[in-house]
């Protein structure tokens, strides 16, 4: 019994040995970036200096390049470029919406949802409320007219991503369905629970009328008008062009692990953003972010166990090429990833993470959480990860996200509105120190894989 109890206190002596060193590499860990970090800095150059860089343009591919210098800057022992086929596509330079009643006209700010044909129509306007209730109408209601989708995110939802993928299918699947029965363009309302005046791009499913969002005050503007009025008439100009698929980037940079280099701990964001705004919060804060850990570890002098590679995936918004890419690749390869972690919620206050994650994994990594609470980190659960990372799923790897105070993500989100300046330094600065430290504790504690 006596043999027991000592066995009992010794390994409760080693385990608050162990959570003191952790706790003090920690507090470490966030003053290097407090004091130190230039997460912020390569922000500005990449918003400033580069701006927004939608898949298949040269602003992409100067951030592609950007990006692989930066890692050598920060001592990534090796770096390298991953090829990836993307989209091209281009909004064009001239987008316009007007509202007809009569004589009278009203111009409207409009943005060519991804994908979206060139057009320059005028026709009588059709509003729906939902795709149901425009699933429910016949090819002879909808014919020749612009359909209009006028549905807003719910409000009522507390966690904002829920709003948005409830209300995504207005924009994924609606214009696609509205030409399938007959109707000459789609307009889509934005995205967001802010009653502003940016509309919101994104992509929406490949279809042969032009297709376009209305910002949220437009939207109900509009929707009220058409309550109205019977005979209202919209004329939409844009002028996209599809230019087929081009080869770029994921952008890799690696720390070799000195233990177990041939696991892997994989962190990223994309490089990808709108082609409007400068992709600040999207997706630029996680890609700086990302960076930031490496830069850290670095610059405190630390050897890590297993390989840290950092990847700046290339076209997310435009069907996640750069993410499948990425999985099929390094499968093919035998690359044996232990843990991936996402940041792609913006640049806010962090809040906690979430994971996909085996039960083993999940288990030993909840024992960690108490080392976060001086920090404010108190969101742990099971839940999504993140688009890019999300192929890498099996039994094997434990897929992280960083989650953060989302309530103000979907004012900036593919916007023009989507800048620098809407960037907090110290938000900014939090979220990389605790994407850092998860990253520190993976690699310290998690065990080899079998």
């Amino acid at each position: 019994m006596r043999k027991i109890f000592v066995f009992i206190f010794t390994l409760s002596i080693s385990n608050g040995w162990a959570q003191n060193k952790d706790s003090t590499t920690i507090g470490s860990i966030y003053r290097e970036i407090l004091l130190n970090g230039t997460c912020y800095s390569e922000l500005h150059d990449l918003c400033k200096n580069i701006g927004h860089r939608v898949a298949g343009s040269e602003s992409a591919m100067k951030a592609i390049l950007w990006g692989q210098e930066r890692l050598e800057a920060m001592g990534a022992d090796t770096t390298y470029l991953m090829p990836v086929e993307v989209p091209k596509w281009n909004r064009g330079k001239n987008e316009k919406g007007i509202v007809i009643i009569g004589r009278k006209k009203e111009t409207i700010p409009v943005a060519a949802l991804g994908g979206s044909v060139a057009g320059d129509i005028t026709a009588p306007i059709l509003m729906v409320k939902s795709i149901q209730e425009l699933e429910g109408l016949t090819e002879e209601v909808v014919k020749g007219k612009i359909v209009f989708i006028n549905k807003p995110l719910d409000a009522a939802l507390i966690n904002t991503g829920a709003a948005y993928g409830g209300g995504g299918e207005t924009r994924w699947k609606g214009p696609k369905l509205a030409a399938s029965k007959g109707a000459v363009a789609c307009l889509t309302r934005s995205l967001t629970l802010a009653d502003d005046q940016f509309p919101h791009t994104g992509a929406t499913d490949a279809t042969n009328i032009p297709a376009a969002a209305l910002s949220a005050y437009h939207s109900k503007w509009l929707g009220e008008l058409i309550d109205q009025h019977n005979d209202v008439i919209f004329h939409i100009h844009l002028e996209c062009e599809n230019g087929g698929r081009i080869t770029q980037y994921n952008v890799i940079g690696e720390l070799k692990g000195n233990e177990h280099p041939e696991e892997i701990i994989t962190i990223g964001g994309h490089l990808d953003s709108w082609d409007v705004g400068e992709g600040a919060h999207d997706d630029g804060t996680g890609c700086v972010q990302s960076m930031e850990v490496l830069r850290t570890l670095k610059a405190m002098g630390y050897a890590p166990k297993r390989t840290i590679r950092v990847v700046l995936f290339i076209n997310e918004e435009f069907g996640n090429d750069g993410g499948i890419t990425y999985a099929k690749i390094t499968k093919s390869n035998g690359d044996k990833h232990l843990a991936a972690l996402e940041s792609d919620g913006g640049g806010f206050s962090p809040r906690g993470f979430s994971t996909q994650s085996p039960d083993n994994r999940y288990a030993e990594w909840m024992t960690w959480t108490p080392l976060w609470e001086p920090y404010q980190l108190h969101s742990f659960k099971r839940g999504w990860s993140g688009v890019d990372i999300g192929p890498l799923k099996d039994d094997q790897v434990a897929l992280f996200a960083l989650n953060v105070d989302n309530q103000r993500y979907f004012d900036y989100h593919h916007t023009n509105n989507d800048v620098f300046e809407n960037v907090n330094k110290r938000e900014l600065q939090l979220g990389a120190a605790a994407m850092t430290s998860l990253v520190y504790m993976i690699d310290q504690h998690f065990s080899p894989l079998p």
